[in-house]
C-alpha cells in the first residue's frame, strides 16, 4: 500500500471513529431500532428466533429479549459485549412495566420464563459474532445464534 493510499484509509477511518463517537455522545438524539430476539420456545424447544441477526455500526439498538419458554434462559455474547457501547438494560414484568433499569456494561443476562429485558446499545465496531448462546449445555444442543454488525 502506497502513502497516498494509507492516509487516505487513516483519515476515513478517523472520520468513521468521529462520526461514531458524536453518535454516542448524545443517544437520547437517536430513535432506537427494536429488534426481537425470542429465546425457547411454548412446545420447550431450546433455540434463538431468529438465529441470525444483522445490524449497523453506529445506530442505536434496543433489542428485546423475550423468553417464551417455560422456564429461565441466558442471553450472552462476549464478542458483541465487547463491540458495543450499552446504554441500559430494562427489565421487564410479564405485563411489560418497566420493574428495573441497569447501566454499564453487559456480559450476559438471565431472563425469567415469560418475562423480557431490552438491552440498548451502539454497535462500534464490524464483526460477526457466532458466540450468542444461553448455556454451555444449551448451546451444544443447537440454541445458538449469530449476529453480524455491518
Amino acid at each position: 500500500m502506497n502513502s497516498t493510499h494509507r492516509f487516505i484509509r487513516i483519515a476515513l477511518t478517523a472520520a468513521l471513529a468521529a462520526s461514531l463517537h458524536a453518535q454516542a455522545a448524545d443517544l437520547t438524539k437517536q430513535e432506537p431500532v427494536t429488534v426481537t430476539l425470542k429465546l425457547g420456545t411454548v412446545d420447550g424447544q431450546h433455540r434463538f428466533t431468529p438465529d441470525s441477526l444483522t445490524l449497523e455500526a453506529g445506530k442505536l439498538y434496543k433489542l428485546r429479549l423475550e423468553n417464551t419458554g417455560s422456564q429461565p434462559y441466558y442471553f450472552g455474547s462476549a464478542g458483541l459485549a465487547d463491540m458495543v457501547y450499552t446504554r441500559k438494560v430494562v427489565a421487564l414484568d410479564a405485563a411489560g412495566k418497566v420493574v428495573a433499569e441497569i447501566y454499564g456494561p453487559i456480559r450476559r443476562l438471565e431472563i425469567s420464563a415469560g418475562h423480557t429485558a431490552e438491552w440498548w446499545f451502539l454497535p462500534v465496531r464490524t464483526g460477526v459474532f457466532d458466540d450468542v448462546i444461553s448455556t454451555k449445555k444449551l448451546a451444544d444442543g443447537g440454541m445458538r445464534a449469530t449476529i453480524e454488525v455491518k
